[in-house]
């Protein structure tokens, strides 16, 4: 059974496909005409169209496998993915849930946890606060010690939510205030740390995969550093900031750091890199990524395949692997690019989607199909395949200029001025590049 829906549901759909596995499609009201609900061997309607009343309804996702008789649920990405009670639930019905046991969701969870985790496995971590701050006298005191800039962070965070930037001693009072508040009402949880801010940062993470029986393997990075209020926009395999000494010792260190918790399933280890080349370890993600599918594409791999396989008790090969293509992604929201990306959910009336050589979309849309404003707004993923990170841009332009999508507003406006851009070609950009960037 697949606990999720769209793009995610439709890709674990298509893999079990080929591995001879039935599959069970869980729905909302407000998805019943989507493509996962008509391609998977079965179909249930958990509940109405608001996330808490279906997919975070876990009595409701369970009622779907028992009846079903489903022996294994897989989580796909966002919902449920990384929440450590499902996945022991799943364990106490008999189901097997494809991904982490509930332990090494919770450790690597909990930012501060997961850090002192990284630090014991001898993991670069930013510098920073040893726990939770008790008050912002300590907080100013540590600032003081580690020097400006600093960074507030919620413990339980994620998005960019609890999280702000100190330049000025004079500011911190005010952003501790701010991230406690942000915190609690995101997160019912109002705890948060201090980091040293990493300046000019890339975003740079490991992929890799461990198995039942403690062997970890890495597959390469993604560079991820093209980002909106740290929701990632596009993805590429290999980064073009890397060197091959540097994709080694972070392959190494995210070796150590799955290791340190004797990691089971395909996860990443995200990391930020400072203009020197030094990385720390920012989190790990103990689930198949949104952007799994460049990596997919430049060492000829099936990560869903791979998931399954590791749940099923199949031992890996424990080989590294290095990116022998280049590959780029796209994500194409329902969004208003020229409105601050205001959501644009409604009908698609005109569908064209690209094809031909190196390129591929994921992607659950159709002419007719009506995007429910209830979900995350991405609609379709675009990955460019090619020799060279030069010839993959130019893939890319050419599929963005075929993708037609009438009726709504979507990124692909966003995304065709960026491959244009001459320091996005170039490589030149980091986590802050769309800050500045302007769209014609």
């Amino acid at each position: 059974m697949i606990a999720n829906r769209g793009e995610i549901a439709l890709r674990i759909i298509r893999t079990c496909k080929e591995m001879g596995i039935r599959t069970v499609a869980v729905y909302s009201t407000a998805d019943k005409d989507s493509l996962h609900v008509r391609f998977a061997d079965e179909a249930v309607c958990i509940g109405k169209p608001q996330s808490s009343d279906s997919y975070l309804n876990i009595p409701h996702l369970m009622a779907a496998a028992e009846i079903t008789n489903a022996d294994a649920i897989h989580p796909g990405y966002g919902f449920l993915a990384e929440n450590a009670r499902f996945a022991e639930i799943c364990g106490e019905h008999g189901i097997k849930f494809i991904g982490p046991t509930p332990d090494m969701i919770r450790r690597m969870g909990d930012k501060m946890t997961a850090k002192e985790t990284m630090i014991a496995a001898g993991v670069p971590v930013i510098p920073g606060s040893e726990g939770l701050l008790e008050s912002v006298e300590e907080a100013q005191k540590l600032a003081k010690e580690m020097g400006l800039p600093i960074i507030l962070k919620a413990t339980a965070g994620g998005g960019g939510k609890g999280m702000r930037v100190v330049w000025e001693e004079s500011e911190l009072e005010n952003a501790y205030d701010m991230a406690k508040n942000e915190a609690r009402a995101a997160f019912s949880n109002d705890g948060i740390y201090m980091e040293k801010f990493v300046e000019e940062p890339r975003h740079i993470e490991i992929q890799i995969a461990g198995d039942q029986y403690g062997k970890v393997c890495h597959l390469s990075e993604r560079d991820c550093s093209i980002q909106r209020r740290h929701q990632k926009l596009v993805e590429e395999s290999p980064s073009p900031f890397m060197t091959p000494e540097l994709r080694e010792k972070m392959g190494e260190a995210a070796i150590k750091a799955a290791s340190a918790i004797n990691y089971e399933s395909v996860g990443t280890i995200e990391f930020l890199v400072d203009k020197h080349r030094n990385f720390y370890f920012m989190e790990m993600n103990t689930r198949i990524q949104v952007e799994h599918g460049v990596t997919e594409e430049v060492i000829n791999f099936d990560l869903i395949k791979e998931q399954i396989k590791i749940a099923a008790g199949i031992p890996i090969s424990g080989k590294n692997y290095l990116p022998q293509m280049h590959a780029i992604e796209c994500r194409i929201n329902a969004e208003d690019p020229y409105n601050d990306f205001r959501p644009s959910p409604g009908k698609i009336t005109v569908l064209h989607t690209p094809g031909g050589h190196g390129v591929r979309v994921d992607s659950h849309i159709y002419a007719g199909y009506v995007i429910p404003p209830y979900y995350d707004s991405m609609v379709a993923k675009v990955i460019a395949i090619a020799q060279t990170r030069e010839e993959a841009i130019n893939t890319m332009e050419r599929a963005l200029s075929e993708f037609v999508i009438e009726g709504v507003k979507t990124t692909i406006p966003f995304h065709q001025q960026l491959m244009q851009d001459e320091n996005f070609r170039k490589g030149n950009f980091t986590t802050k590049f769309t800050e500045g960037f302007k769209l014609q």
